[in-house]
Parts: C-alpha cells; structure tokens; sequence
C-alpha cells in the first residue's frame, strides 16, 4: 500500500517540529527515516500511524485521504524501540492480543500465531515470557505482533535502539529478509546511517523538520543534494569550498606537484580498514580511508609526514 504525505507540518508549542514536509512511498517498498535527534522523523511516522495531528497537510493511504482517521482504522502495525510487551502474558498470547481484539475465531488465531512464531524465527518460545527472552528475540516478537492483524502498513521507531552493536547488526539483515517474505510497506526511523544503508531500498535524510533529499542508499552517498547530506551520511572532509570523502583521498610518501604536506596524528585499524589522522601544513584536519595493504604499504604511524591530495571532490 502506498504513502503519501502532502505539505504536512506539525508545531509542539515554539518548536517546528514538521515545515511542510511532503513525501511518496511506494506500496510493497522498506524506507528509512533517517536524520539527527529533533530532525522530525518520529513525530512524521507517528502522524503517518495516527498518533500524532498535522497542524496542515495531509496523509494519503493507497490513495485515499486518512488523514482523520484513527489508527485502526489506518491498518498500520507500529512497533516502538521498546518492545511494550505485556510481561503477564507469553510470547503466544502477546502475538494473538491483537486477533483476540478483533475478535477472530480461535483456529484462526491459533493458526496465524504459529505461523509468525515460525516467521520471526520463535518457534519453541511460545510458552515463555517476555522476561524470559533476550532483547533481540523480544524485539521480534514485537513484530511478530504487529504483524498479526496483517496491517497494510508496518511503521517501526528505532526498532532496534535499545539493542547491541552486535544483535543490531543480526536483526538488520533478519528485517530485510522478513521484508522481502511479507512485502508489506514498511518505513522505519533511526538515526544511525550504517542501519538505514544496509537495509532500506530508499532513504529520507531529514534535518530540521525538512526533508533534505530522497535517494536510495548508493545515490545518497555518491550524489548527496546539499552540504547536510554529504556532512550527514558518511565521513567528509571539508577542504576550503570543496568536500572530499575520506577514501578518495591519496596518501604518498613523496611530493609529486600536486599534493599537500601533511601529519599523521592517529591511525586506527579496523579489520580491513585502516582510517587515519591526518593534519594538513596549512592546519586544515583531514580524515582519510585505506585499505590494509596501502597502509602497510606507507607503514603509516604517529608523527611521519606523508603527503596528500583529493583524487574526486565534490562542490555544492
């Protein structure tokens, strides 16, 4: 199911926190609002969920106008980053809540429970309490219970942000499976970058209530729109009037005409990754991206003087 939001704004006293934002996903389609704290991403998911009024403006649901409708009567599935489990039922009776609700015959229920504990990867977990799970199977049967009602439109707020590194990580590529096997519309908001790459198929990079741009992930990193996407999304160094992105910078021992002295001031490796500090004669910090084997290569440590130039910039 499609969403369009139309010139929608939405003030909490002084503070903007929507100016006329207006945006189109497509139905079947997983996005990502992505931006700083205070950009607007979660106040926009929860007027898109009918948990929030715009002030103006209006939400379009496979195109019919719902902006006044209530939220059950949207269809949409919300998942919050804490998980809002009910800690005196199991997993199963979290799951079925909302058929019971709704009223659906027991084999009904029965049913669609099993096959979602199946879907999220729970089975044998049934029977135990939200207590009794780690934080990453609790999360998913939180989606398992959003999931139940089979709502045209799955919103999740930082669903994994109370999470560690290491299960974020595992439940980034979890959710983009789960996408590809149910195909419901779907648009979730973090502010991490690296999360919203890896699995959106389109990405809202928000700032300031406003939508800065709308790219999939490879377009926002290669073709930012303005200065913020580019400063945003991935490291950049500002270099005068130009933007230069760590790796296409190079790193050589000797001047060749064309490149500018510099310091190393700190090199961290990071499996095949090697990032350097460096300080430019003029002043100027840089921060620059190598491979294991360049680096090894230029045996870079603290204090040697290398030499560097950009090899692509990028001027807005």
């Amino acid at each position: 199911m499609s969403i369009v939001v139309r010139n929608v704004s939405k003030r909490f006293g002084i503070f903007q926190a929507l100016d006329d934002v207006s945006l189109d996903v497509e139905g079947g389609a997983l996005t990502a609002l992505l931006g700083p704290s205070g950009s607007g991403k979660s106040t926009l998911l929860r007027i898109i969920a009918g948990l929030e009024w715009p002030d103006a403006g209006e939400i379009q649901l496979a195109g019919e106008d719902a902006t006044a409708l209530s939220t059950q009567q949207r269809g949409v599935g919300f998942v919050f980053q804490h998980y809002a489990a009910f800690k005196h039922m199991s997993v199963r009776e979290n799951i079925a809540f909302g058929l019971k609700v709704r009223k659906r015959p027991k084999e009904e229920i029965r049913s669609r429970v099993n096959d979602l504990l199946a879907l999220v990867q729970l089975q044998g977990f049934g029977d135990r309490y939200p207590a009794q799970l780690s934080g990453g199977q609790r999360q998913r049967m939180a989606l398992a219970r959003a999931l139940a009602p089979e709502p045209r439109v799955l919103l999740l707020d930082e669903p994994f942000g109370a999470l560690d590194a290491r299960v974020r990580a595992e439940l980034r590529g979890w959710l983009r499976r789960l996408h590809d096997e149910t195909h419901t519309t779907t648009v979730f908001v973090t502010h991490d970058q690296e999360e919203a790459m890896d699995v959106a198929d389109e990405v809202v990079v928000m700032n300031r209530g406003r939508v800065e741009q709308v790219a999939p992930p490879r377009e926002l990193y290669d073709a930012p729109a303005n200065e913020f996407v580019m400063s945003f999304v991935g490291r950049a160094n500002r270099i005068g009037n130009t933007w230069v992105r760590p790796h296409d910078l190079e790193v050589v021992l000797e001047p060749n005409g064309s490149t500018r002295e510099a310091q190393v001031e700190r090199v961290v490796h990071l499996g095949f990754e090697v990032r350097a500090e460096l300080v430019r004669d003029d002043g100027e910090q840089l921060a620059v991206q190598l491979t294991r084997d360049q680096a090894a290569a230029l045996e870079l440590a603290r204090g040697q003087i290398v030499y560097v130039r950009p090899t692509r910039e990028t001027v807005f």
